[in-house]
Formats: structure tokens, sequence, C-alpha cells
């Protein structure tokens, strides 16, 4: 019985020695060995303070410097640690009126009396200097400093986007983001947000119960440096953008100018537009709902999202097309009687071969190649040749993204047989039924951005690339490889040279070229004019599509001038000095210039 106690009493003391050589253990591990423990213990006396870091800044082609940055910072509150100030004083260094102060400290209350929290966002430098010297005066309040946009010229707003506050549902999607960071939203500040950002640090300090900063954590050994966002180089020439807003001033409407050898774009106007600078720092939400109420939609980025009637600027593709399918050759004449069937046309000579059909933009011409090739008899079936005609169209780009940068661009319209048949009905459909397809009216829709990729293919003699917006990233990063794949379209390039030529004469050609008012001496610009239809019952649109110089192309445009009637009146003019101002630095047609310039479209509308 003795012998069985002492057992017991051994069995009990070797438990309580394991069991204090294990606390032993697991208490040395978490104060010794393990320090973040000990961090994580202590996190309801350290401070996180975010070290946001400087946005990438962005270039023009020519390295001329369009955004960059300058400092704000966001006032902090401690509410605990605020005592009696002069909030009169407070509020007259802020410009703030004292009711919002009292709305301000109501809210940093609820939120936490000791945790801090943002008292007044984004205070311009000026501000600061005048607050700095009198922040010691206000106990619980410090500044956090941050970064806002700034910009050279108040121009390309819809093609450098603009920087806001991350709401919620972008915290949940993105883990990188958190509460009170920024990100980019449309043009490229968002396209390349994930270069542009850069990353945050964090800076950790020790504070007592009163959360007054005590000292920094661990000496710093764990705060985290911010590393500056990665500077962009675009494709845009700044000062030919600045010459493109200024002729589109007082006029609606979209120029994209692109090199054609590359797909850069070179200008993308979309007129009305507005100054990038208003959507920055605390005004932001103010004037982004007055843009957003503007009747004249300054917010809408015509140049990607409008959809047109591409008018008589989509005869050369269906001059091509019919030259490719074998229905027409560059010599064979069609007449024209003041038009085709109920397709009116303006007077000019008759007949007409190819180049002098797109020279003095004849719609019968045009009406009677369309015919031809949905009449083909290659094919079973109208239906059947319409599918081939579109599948060119597919090539070009249209009725789809092209695929710019930008995530708002739109697709235009290129109709299928399946709609046509649920519009007409089954087999109850032929080329007279949709004729008005052939000189760009209709059912098709297409943007600026597809027009301007059109002609820089025609220019390239049956290639492009995608239409991007960016050069380079960083020191050394190139866009994406999508920009730099060639797209060929399945069209002999010997068919683009009648086209060509009939572009060319259609400014440089006698009488009955009909976009003569685009010629430059010394250069040679094919070009080819449009009246788009409005169906919006206001007067019809001025189209003007152009490359130069011909046989070296390196740009390649398209304007829309909104209810402004023949393309020749308002587009063409603008086109041909924006390749002027490009290919020399300067115009020579003073006249047309001051015309342009002067014109205003708008006032009462």
């Amino acid at each position: 019985m003795k012998d069985a106690f002492i057992g017991r009493k051994y069995i009990i003391i070797t438990f309580v020695i394991l069991a204090s050589l294990i606390l032993l253990l697991r208490l040395f591990i978490i104060q010794v060995v393990k320090d973040t423990y000990r961090l994580s213990a202590d996190n309801n006396v350290l401070r996180y303070v975010t070290q946001y870091p400087a946005r990438g800044l962005i270039y023009d082609r020519n390295n001329k410097l369009m955004v960059f940055n300058q400092a704000a910072y966001d006032l902090m509150v401690v509410p605990a640690q605020v005592t009696s100030i002069d909030t009169a004083e407070f509020c007259k260094l802020l410009e703030i009126p004292v009711s919002s102060f009292r709305d301000r400290m109501n809210m940093a209350v609820s939120y936490s009396r000791r945790a801090p929290s943002v008292f007044l966002k984004q205070i311009s430098a000026e501000s600061y200097a005048r607050f700095q010297e009198k922040l010691f005066s206000f106990p619980g309040f410090y500044v956090q400093p941050r970064t806002l946009r700034k910009y050279s010229k108040p121009i390309a707003g819809h093609i450098l986007g603009y920087v806001s506050e991350v709401d919620e549902s972008v915290v949940k999607k993105d883990p990188y983001y958190k509460a009170g960071d920024y990100i980019g939203k449309l043009g490229i500040e968002e396209a390349y947000e994930k270069y542009l950002r850069g990353r945050r640090g964090v800076s950790i300090y020790l504070v007592d119960v009163y959360s007054r900063i005590k000292g920094s954590y661990a000496d710093g050994r764990l705060d985290t440096i911010a590393v500056q966002g990665e500077d962009v180089i675009s494709t845009v020439d700044m000062d030919l953008q600045e010459y493109g807003e200024l002729l589109m001033k007082n006029k609606s409407g979209s120029i994209v100018a692109l090199e054609p050898k590359t797909g850069e774009v070179l200008a993308l106007v979309s007129s009305p537009n507005y100054d990038p600078g208003l959507l920055v720092g605390r005004i932001r939400s103010e004037n982004f709902m007055k843009l957003s109420a503007d009747t004249s939609l300054p917010l809408f980025n015509r140049a990607i999202q409008a959809k047109y009637p591409p008018g008589s600027t989509f005869k050369p593709i269906n001059g091509l097309i019919g030259l490719q399918e074998n229905v027409t050759e560059p010599s064979t004449l069609f007449g024209c009687n003041h038009g085709y069937m109920f397709v009116g046309c303006h007077s000019h000579s008759s007949p007409l071969d190819l180049v002098h059909g797109i020279s003095n933009s004849c719609n019968a011409y045009f009406c009677q190649v369309f015919r031809r090739i949905l009449e083909n008899p290659a094919y079973p079936s109208v239906e059947a040749a319409y599918e081939k005609w579109k599948e060119y169209l597919d090539q070009f780009g249209f009725g789809q993204r092209l695929g710019i940068e930008f995530t708002n661009e739109l697709t235009g319209f290129i109709p299928s047989p399946a709609y046509y048949d649920r519009y007409y009905g089954k087999n109850r459909w032929k080329a007279l039924t949709i004729i008005s397809m052939a000189i760009g009216q209709g059912e098709v829709e297409t943007t600026p951005l597809q027009m301007a990729n059109m002609t820089a293919a025609i220019a390239n003699r049956g290639y492009y690339f995608t239409p991007h917006i960016v050069k380079s990233i960083g020191t050394d990063g190139k866009p994406d490889q999508k920009y730099l794949t060639k797209h060929t379209i399945a069209i002999d390039s010997a068919n683009f040279e009648s086209i060509v030529t009939g572009m060319e004469e259609a400014v440089n050609g006698s009488a009955g070229a009909t976009a003569r008012v685009a010629a430059i001496k010394d250069i040679i610009v094919c070009g080819k004019t449009g009246t788009a239809q409005n169906s919006q019952g206001k007067k019809d649109h001025s189209v003007f599509i152009a490359f130069a110089p011909k046989d070296d192309p390196k740009i390649a445009i398209a304007v829309y001038v909104e209810n402004a009637g023949f393309g020749a009146t308002y587009a063409a003019p603008v086109a041909s000095l924006m390749i002027e101002k490009y290919l020399n630095g300067e115009v020579t047609n003073k006249y047309s210039e001051q015309r342009m310039l002067e014109l205003n479209l708008i006032a009462g509308d």
C-alpha cells in the first residue's frame, strides 16, 4: 500500500515537472524567439502610419511631362487628445466653417476616441504651410503626407483619366487596396494603375494610452519604405493634342490621329472636353457632379464611345471588297443619273471608274459595287455573300472593340444576317433592301477610333497594329505584345493602289474632287469626305478621313464634327490643319486655321 502511494507521488511529480518545462519552453519561444507574437500582443499600443508612394509620372511621346505630383496632406485626429482649442482660428486656417468642424469631430468620435482617423482630406501645400505654424496649438491633430495629380496643361482629360478614392467594392475585390487608398479611373490612370500606383510603405510608432507617439517601434527595423510608381511614356504628341482641342473648341465631335506603322495614338480629342485639374483633390466630387450634369456631355469620350454612321468615308472599303471579290475592276465604269434607285447623288461627270468614283464620291457607283458584291454568283445566296462582306469588315476591326487600353471603348455595329432575318424575315431581304450600307448609312455604326484605324490600314496597304496609347513603362518596359502584333487583312495589297489613288485625287485632283480644301503644299494628302446622316433629326455630321504623306504615311486621321453638314466644310479643314501641324510643326493656311478657331457650332444649338 505504501509502495503504491510512493509510485503515484513520483508520477504526479514527473507530470508537474514536464508540464512546467513545456510552459517554460513555450514562454521562451513566444517572448524571445518569436518576436511576432510580441508584436501582435502590442498592437493596442502601436500606431501604423501608412507611407503613400508618389504615383508614376506620365510623359508624351517626346518626353514632355504631362502629369506629375504635388504635395498634399491628410489632417488626422485622435479625439481623446483634443483639448481646448481655438476653434475659430482652426477653421480660419483650414478655410472650413465651424459647423463643419463639429460634424467632422462627431464622425471621428463615432469611429474611435483613441484611434486616429481622417479629419480633413487633401489639404493643399499652400494651406498646410499656413496651418503647420500653428499645429502645436491644436493637440490631437497631426498630418499624414499624400500626393495629388498636377497637369502641365489643361488638356487630354479623356486620355489621362483621373484618380479617386477607392470604394468598398474595390477593397473587397482587390486585397492590395484599403479604405483611404486612391486608384486610377479611366484613361491611362486606370489602364496602367498597377504600374503607376507604386507600393505603400508603413512606419510603426509606439504610443501611450492616450495615443500620443512616444517613438519608433523596434528602432524602425519593421518599417517599410514606400516605392514610387513607374513612369509611363505615352504615344501622344502633347502639342498636337493641344492643337486639336483648340480646333474643336465650341464644337461637338472627335479627332483621332494614329501613326499608321505602329498603331500609336498621336492625338485623341473628344469635344466638348474638360480640364483634368477639375477632378483633383477635395473639389473633385463637386466638379464631377457638375460635369456629369452638363448637357454637352464633356465626360463622354466621343472618340471611342460615340457611334456614328461613317457616311461616304465607308466607300473605300466597299471598293476594296469589290476588287478582292473580282466583281469589279479599277477600270469598271458605272453611270450616275443623280443617284441610284432611291439613293440620291450630287452632280458630277458620268460614267466614272473606281478612282473617280472615290474622288467624286459618287453614291451610284458604290451602290452598284455593293449590289455586285451581294449578288455575286460565286455564293449560293445573298446571305452567304453578305457573310463574306461582313468577314472583311471584321478584319478591319469594325463591329468589335479594337483593344485600345481604355475600358470604356465601344464596339460600333455591323449587322449580322440574323439581324436582317429578324427585321425582314428569313430570305426576305436582298441587296436593294440594305443598299444604304453601300454608302455608309443604314444600320452600320462606327467609332472615330475605328475609322482612324481603317484609314491606317489603307495607308499601310492592308495591315494595321492595334491602336494603343502607351509606348513604354518604366526604364525599359514595352507595351503589351498585342500592340506589337500586325493584323493583316485578306485583301491583296495591289487592290489598295486604286483606292489610294482615288483618295489622292479627292484632295489633289481637278474639278469634281470633293476634298480639295484639305490639300497641303508639298505634302500629298490622301483623303475621303463624308456626310453622315444624323438619326437625331439635326443637321448631318461632317466627316473626313485622311493619311499623309501618300508613299510614306506618318499620320492617319479621322475627324467628326457633329451637326456641321458636308465633310469638306469643317471636318476636312480640321484634318488638314492637324496633318500639317504634325508633319511640319506649324501651319501655313492661316485663314483656314483662324476660321476653325473662331467657329462656334454649339452656341444657339
